[in-house]
């Protein structure tokens, strides 16, 4: 028995955080699902659009906000941009009021970020809405790169990229970040190429309009699960690498530490909620890349990959004709270790190298992945956002 779990977690390990990315590039390549021809709008065809920013005590950013907004190559005759602040007590629907061109929305009590869109999106009458957060800056040309992929009907929901700026100065938190999205990002134009992207990021995406369900304000994950709820009533997510949205890393780890408990304690409250997506027999493509890119993730691959250490140690010590193989695991795994452990000592430090920051990273993601399980326990009812503080 002991054999059988040890393989069975080292093939869910693999699997998880190399192996689907291996074997998504090549289905992607082999076997791409029929995409349309990609035209080029004219300006005069462009559709009317709404930005939507949700925003909780955000004043610092918001003259730069809108300086980017302003600077966007779209129509200023066909784009409304949509400012809803949350109970925000440092004057931000004040300082918007200076904007003519903005609509504010505005809720003195604080109720949470998903309560923030569901409200918004009353006063949303574009047939497209493009969501982004308040602290992201976008590229020039994002919004028209995102528009282009609604002339395929069978997109409902569009991902930007998620970029994560840091300068030499920067540690950990913002490195380790940087390195996990550019896989991720990897990983999402694969899953789009293949069939649809496996969820949007609340930095940059969009959705039509028509396909917006208002959310139980409870939701820790509002981007995925919106998202994800229009890929089950049939439509794709596609994902613009073109279209990006770009900000500054955690300020620091235990900032990083309270995002990525929040996003596992989500991903435990939307696997909950979108349990028919499991059925392959009726999803087909998407419920192979759910299970593969988040299910798993999210679930048993933490703990999977906490047992294999004491698991390989164990069988190394046995007396089995493959105890040399538990061994040499058993290295690799405590080489692992050791550079994470120096990470760990050395993630205030801005020279680390990537040798140690990589593994800490990826431990750290994991231990909080676990920890999640606990943050949805305790959190399950809180209405309001807990922000992370970013440099």
């Amino acid at each position: 028995m002991l054999i059988i779990t040890f393989w069975v977690c080292l093939f869910i390990v693999f699997y998880t955080y190399i192996g689907y990315g291996i074997l998504i590039y090549i289905l992607a390549k082999l076997a791409p699902y029929k995409l349309i021809d990609d035209i080029d709008l004219q300006e005069e065809k462009l559709p009317l659009i709404s930005l939507f920013i949700t925003a909780y005590n955000e004043a610092d950013i918001i003259d730069e906000k809108m300086a980017n907004c302003l600077s966007l190559a779209y129509p200023s005759d066909r784009l409304r941009i949509l400012w809803v602040i949350d109970g925000s007590t440092d004057h931000s629907d004040t300082l918007l009021h200076r904007y003519p061109e903005v609509q504010v929305i505005h809720s003195p009590e604080r109720r949470g970020k998903t309560a923030a869109i569901n409200h918004g999106m009353q006063y949303v009458t574009t047939p497209f809405v493009i969501f982004t957060d308040a602290n992201c800056m976008l590229n020039e040309d994002a919004l028209k790169q995102i528009i282009r992929q609604f002339q395929d009907s069978s997109i409902g929901c569009v991902a930007g990229e998620k970029r994560i700026a840091f300068e030499d100065e920067d540690t950990i938190s913002s490195k380790g970040e940087g390195v996990y999205w550019k896989y991720e990002s990897f990983l999402k134009k694969m899953d789009f190429q293949y069939y649809s992207t496996v969820g949007a990021a609340g930095e940059l995406f969009a959705i039509r309009t028509s396909l917006f369900k208002k959310m139980p304000e409870d939701t820790l994950l509002d981007d995925f699960m919106l998202s994800m709820r229009i890929v089950q009533k049939g439509y794709r997510i596609a994902y613009t690498p073109n279209a990006y949205a770009v900000e500054r890393g955690s300020f620091d780890m235990h900032e990083e530490g309270k995002r990525k408990k929040r996003i596992a304690a989500g991903g435990w409250q939307s696997m909950q909620r979108l349990l028919p997506l499991l059925n392959i027999f009726k999803y087909g493509r998407l419920s192979f890349q759910y299970v593969s890119h988040r299910v798993l993730r999210w679930s048993i691959a933490p703990l999977a990959l906490f047992m294999l250490w004491p698991l390989s140690l164990v069988l190394g010590i046995m007396d089995t004709s493959q105890n040399y193989v538990f061994f040499v695991i058993f290295g690799l795994q405590s080489i692992c270790y050791f550079c994470a452990y120096i990470g760990m000592l050395k993630k205030s430090d801005s020279n680390v190298s990537s040798f140690f920051f990589v593994p800490y990273y990826f431990i750290f993601m994991n231990v909080n992945a676990l920890k999640g399980i606990i943050y949805l326990l305790t959190n399950q009812q809180k209405g309001s956002w807990e922000k992370t503080k970013r440099r």
